[in-house]
């Protein structure tokens, strides 16, 4: 299982070399207050000085250290000098000549043997993402330790926290750095390394605070309870270690950390270490065996390795599920151009195909949100169209005047003892006329919705078409110039669908009222009990209140309405005008409804064969006419830079997952007990 730590880190090479942040890989996130003792802590995990030591926060970028187990220098030269002796293949390193040396992801190919230069490094990275005020970055540095002396581990130390900004650094630093470690310990992978001095209140530490918001239950945390030699006089550890104070699942370790003086004096990390057993041995003799640096760093091992085997069916299915995620994302972004002639053909016709599927309502991709393509045609003709036709009254905008008018106009200089038949005609066609706008606009919908299909279809068609934006563009331009070309020519035919009708009124029309039944009808109507005489004295008394007609009248004061319409309310109708503008209504009616029907029947017929069915049968033609020529091929398959960009991205980040799915086949179910 020792194994398994090594392969995690492999894993984080891979997805380090392309960006991922979305696998969650098992490590061990290092979390404390400023000058809670976390780098004394690590740096006794390495046993070596390598860390940044100041005032204020050191550490302001996130700092993954990779501690790798190797055989010592004098079996890895006995290992190359093919003395027999067998180590790992991790631990032979022939070209590297030093005990215990340093690599750092930026600095690809360069080894560090100085440790004095590793921390000089530290600064100066984290000076260039961080800047000098003492700011953090959330870029994290990436070191390998390679020594003999270190177990196999896998950390991140993150900045301190701390409450009030110092210096130049900014007001919101307390927050920024919170938003930090709860960006690495709410992977439910990550083990907490929670850090927190002896001489200070467990029940206010800020990394347990911090650490239960993300892992209440504990499972994921181990306290480190550092600074066990600066607690005051008089008192101890005891019960915190114990774990009577605040129970912790994964245990308490105590921890004696190196003095500024030890430092000051360059006391070996060896004398700290045998300085730190004593002092365990002489206060905490029962909980010597489990505590200090050597058993936390055991400690640390063992969980970090069964906290991987723990999650590495789950990591597996991961990689497996993005694997193939990406691969079926590759292969929509297509191939590089071999044959350009056929992949312009191609796209074409899925394009043509996928256009003409739509408004027959076979597309591949059925919308759920919204009427689209042959459904929404269908609802501007029956529901759209259709109702605006409905809507008009068939009288709307006829008065009685007009009906009147139009009669005495008909009939010239002599009184007419019948209604005209002109008058009719010359009302009816009025009325008719009212029909052309809907039709008209009618033909705009279609038009319109035809013209978004060209956007549906570019949506959801192939990813090669959307690979070639030129290409996209002319096909679009293509079919907006067919449709904008048969517009007239659909508008035209409804315009003359409409003069049809007004051209002649056929009044033989087998639906239309006949007029002698009609007059009847109104005559019988009216015979309301009146007699004969009365009715005529009745019509004779309302055309004497009726103005003179001015001819031959010896006064004349002002010109006088030969049809009393200043005030329609003041002057009543006669019995005959009544009877006449009644007829005028009903036979108007009669033949408009007729029309009518006429016209929503064949106004959507139209439209179908002059736009619809026309743009259909001829779409796939004019875009091999216009685009299928040798000199646009080339233009036209220019592929897009974004697309060159994510196709390129996404073959590397499928290249990691397939290397990733490779590291963890190797691991045999023997690795993992």
């Amino acid at each position: 299982m020792e194994t398994l730590i090594p392969i995690i880190n492999r894993l984080q090479e891979v997805f380090l070399t392309v960006g991922a942040d979305f696998i969650q890989l098992p490590q061990i996130v290092v979390v404390g207050s400023q000058s809670s003792g976390k780098s004394s802590v690590l740096e006794s995990l390495v046993g070596r000085d390598f860390l940044p030591r100041g005032s204020g926060i050191v550490t302001r970028r996130p700092l993954v250290l990779q501690l790798i187990n190797v055989a010592p220098l004098e079996q890895r030269g006995q290992a190359e000098n093919g003395n027999g002796i067998k180590t790992n293949a991790q631990d032979s390193y022939p070209g590297i000549k030093v005990e215990e040396w340093g690599t750092f992801l930026h600095c690809k190919g360069q080894v560090f043997a100085d440790f004095v230069a590793i921390r000089k490094e530290i600064e100066k990275e984290t000076e260039r993402s961080s800047g000098d005020n003492k700011g953090i970055s959330p870029e994290p540095i990436y070191l390998k330790i390679f020594s003999p002396k270190v177990l196999n581990l896998t950390l991140v130390d993150l900045p301190g926290i701390t409450k009030v900004p110092v210096g130049d650094q900014p007001e919101d630093i307390e927050a920024q750095v919170h938003e930090m470690i709860q960006s690495f310990i709410s992977n439910p992978n990550s083990l907490i390394l929670a850090v927190s001095p002896a001489n200070s209140d467990l029940a206010t530490s800020e990394a347990l605070k911090l650490a239960r918001d993300v892992d209440p239950d504990g499972r994921r945390t181990l306290l480190v309870v550092s600074k066990l030699d600066l607690m005051d006089a008089g008192t101890d550890a005891l019960e915190v270690l114990l774990g009577r104070v605040i129970p912790v699942r994964l245990g308490i370790i105590g921890v004696v950390n190196r003095s500024q003086h030890d430092i000051n004096t360059q006391r070996s990390m060896e004398e700290s270490l045998q300085g730190e057993q004593t002092f365990l041995q002489r206060h905490y003799p029962s909980l010597a065996s489990r505590c200090g640096s050597r058993h936390l760093a055991k400690t640390l091992s063992r969980l970090l390795m069964h906290h991987i085997r723990d999650c590495l069916p789950e990591l597996k299915s991961r990689v497996t599920v993005l694997s193939g995620q990406y691969q079926a994302r590759l292969s929509g972004y297509g191939r590089p151009v071999e044959d350009h002639s056929a992949t312009l053909l191609h796209i074409v016709t899925k394009f043509a195909s996928d256009y003409c599927n739509t408004i027959e309502g076979t597309p591949r991709y059925i919308q759920t949100t919204e009427l689209c393509g042959g459904a929404r045609i269908c609802y501007i003709f029956h529901e759209t169209f259709g109702r605006t036709l409905q809507s008009i009254d068939p009288l709307g905008g006829l008065t009685e005047l007009d009906i009147l008018t139009a009669i005495r106009n008909a009939t010239g200089p002599r009184p007419a003892l019948f209604v005209p038949e002109i008058s009719f005609e010359l009302l009816v066609k009025r009325q008719i006329k009212r029909l052309e706008e809907p039709s008209l606009r009618c033909v705009e919908l279609v038009h319109e919705e035809l013209q978004r299909i060209i956007q549906h279809c570019s949506s959801y068609s192939t990813q090669e078409l959307l690979r070639f934006p030129k290409l996209h563009d002319s096909i679009v331009e293509v079919v907006t110039g067919l449709l904008r070309k048969r517009l007239p020519v659909t508008n035209e035919m409804v315009h003359h669908l409409v003069a049809i009708e007004l051209a002649y009124i056929n009044t033989k029309h087998p639906d239309f009222t006949d007029a002698a039944q009609v007059s009847a009808s109104v005559n019988s109507q009216q015979a309301d009990g009146l007699d004969g005489s009365k009715r005529w004295k009745n019509d004779r008394a309302v055309e004497e209140k009726a103005p003179a007609s001015g001819f031959g009248s010896p006064r004349r004061a002002q010109p006088i309405n030969l049809l009393d319409t200043a005030l329609p309310s003041s002057r009543r109708l006669t019995t005959r005008e009544q009877r006449d503008c009644e007829v005028i209504q009903r036979l108007v009616k009669s033949y408009f409804l007729i029309v009518r029907n006429s016209i929503q029947d064949s106004v959507p017929k139209a439209v179908m064969h002059f736009l619809v069915n026309f743009v259909k049968e001829r779409l796939q033609s004019e875009l091999v006419g216009q685009l299928y020529k040798q000199t646009l091929l080339l233009d036209l398959l220019v592929e897009s830079p974004d697309t060159a960009q994510q196709r390129s991205e996404v073959a590397l980040m499928l290249q990691a997952l397939q290397k990733a799915n490779t590291i963890i086949s190797e691991i045999r179910e023997t690795h993992l007990w």
